[in-house]
């Protein structure tokens, strides 16, 4: 009797679990079967769900439930707390897995290269999104002395940094922050917040519900200059084919012909500005320098060589996520994505690394929203199928999936279970409970162990 197909994905957050779903909705689900392992180097699983959406957007943390429906399928098992490759290879993945599938996608700051970016006081987004979301790999506390913060991006990354910075902690304590970030945002000083793009309102990255939310706080005050709003032809064209964009631009005009209200945090939201030098004094963030720039009549724009200073003491960047390298496989430094063609990881030279496959971020880049990765999943899925129906996938020399077990126990690896993420699920709600809040989020890894029952 043919066994199931094993495979391996590395990652456990949507980009994984979407790979997870597409080959339980596959024909090879059907026969010979399917058999599938999750690797996460975090003791819980969901990813960038978990450790890079904003608290206060629990709608989007709702994709959790669709997650959920897959990894309670009997096919499929979490190997939660194992880091790629520490506590398992490429080459002891290939001993137990037909093929592996590697979705891990990017946590890391893309870097900005700009006079004075290292200065005390200049921070990468992702850093101070990991601390407000509690991962237990980063620092339990944050410098927020600063009333003028600067953040550079128009992104949505961009949006979820300055709007934390610009709400209230008291505003954030009915979502799932643990203490210490509680804690850490009733000693924040900031009250002005400047989200800083080069280009214009038509070329602004946010999605417009989200742009939209910076709105309803009834402490933040959003300001934006009427001079802002500017569009070539290039930006016309923009606006008529893309709907997002077109509902960002309409947004922003209301915005900046109406009067500025007396909300105590101000939030303003300037175009037109490219980030030339961060400031520095003594060591320290002392102001931003950017330089004016104009539409080019493309939807690009010039430097015009006029330079303005910015009163701000710490400066955000939000300039887009960046994966880290995975040892074993090739890697394209310019992108920070593993080389492929169609999920097939592409070795230099142009050949595949056989029975060897991404998805999500890793496989092209931090672009799109989480749902996006679907399609990604879809394709590397297929291409993994047609591979095993035509005979490219190599034969592992232990299938069977007590191996498994038998490998991370002989190694002292603690590893937590699907099982294990319901007692831990269990035990956040319980915390959140006499608070009346849905759930408190647990930091230290440790205690997620213990709860997991690792």
């Amino acid at each position: 009797m043919p066994r199931p197909l094993r495979v391996a994905i590395v990652g456990a957050g949507p980009a994984g679990i979407y790979a997870a779903d597409a080959l339980l909705k596959s024909e090879a689900a059907t026969d010979p079967g399917v058999s599938i392992d999750l690797f996460e180097r975090m003791p819980a699983p969901f990813g960038l769900i978990r450790y890079g959406v904003a608290p206060d957007h629990p709608r989007i943390k709702g994709i959790v439930t669709a997650l959920h429906q897959v990894l309670d399928k009997p096919q499929v098992r979490l190997f939660g707390n194992v880091a790629y490759p520490t506590d398992i290879s490429l080459d002891d993945l290939r001993a137990f897995y037909d093929a592996v599938i590697f979705s891990t996608g990017a946590m890391a700051d893309r870097a900005l290269s700009i006079p004075g970016i290292d200065l005390d006081g200049s921070y990468g987004a992702a850093d101070f999104v990991s601390w407000y979301d509690g991962h237990p790999d980063v620092p339990r506390t944050w410098p927020l002395e600063a009333e003028k913060v600067a953040v550079l991006g128009v992104g949505n990354v961009a949006l979820d940094v300055a709007r934390i910075l610009a709400k209230t902690a008291d505003e954030l304590l009915p979502t799932e922050i643990p203490p210490n970030v509680y804690d850490g945002l009733k000693a924040n000083k900031a009250l002005e917040i400047h989200v800083f793009g080069r280009r214009g309102p038509a070329q602004a990255k946010f999605s417009p519900m989200e742009l939209r939310e910076l709105d309803h706080s009834p402490n933040i005050e959003v300001i934006v200059d009427p001079e802002d709003i500017d569009y070539d032809a290039g930006s016309i064209e923009t606006r008529r084919g893309n709907k997002q964009a077109d509902m960002v631009a309409k947004t922003l005009e209301n915005w900046a012909i109406r009067d500025v209200g007396d909300r105590p945090h101000k939030l303003f939201l300037h175009f037109f500005e490219s980030p030339a030098e961060i400031l520095g004094e003594d060591g320290k963030v002392v102001g931003l320098r950017t330089e004016r720039t104009a539409l080019d009549g493309t939807g690009n724009v010039k430097g015009t060589g006029e330079f303005k200073d910015w009163d701000v003491t710490a400066v955000y960047r939000a300039v887009g996520y960046l994966s880290e390298k995975l040892p074993k496989l090739p890697w394209d430094i310019d992108s920070g994505t593993v080389p492929d063609e169609g999920g097939r990881v592409v070795e230099e030279g142009g050949t595949h690394l056989q029975s060897t496959y991404v998805t999500g971020w890793i496989r092209r880049g931090p672009v799109g929203l989480i749902g996006h990765t679907k399609g990604d999943a879809n394709e590397t899925v297929a291409n993994l199928l047609d591979d095993h129906a035509n005979g490219r996938l190599h034969t592992p020399s232990s299938p069977a999936p007590e191996a498994v077990d038998a490998f991370l126990a002989e190694r002292n690896v603690r590893y937590t279970t699907w099982e294990g993420w319901y007692r831990l699920d269990a035990a956040e709600r319980a915390l959140g409970e006499p608070q009346g809040r849905e759930r408190v989020k647990l930091v230290e890894r440790e205690d997620m162990l213990r709860e997991s029952g690792a």
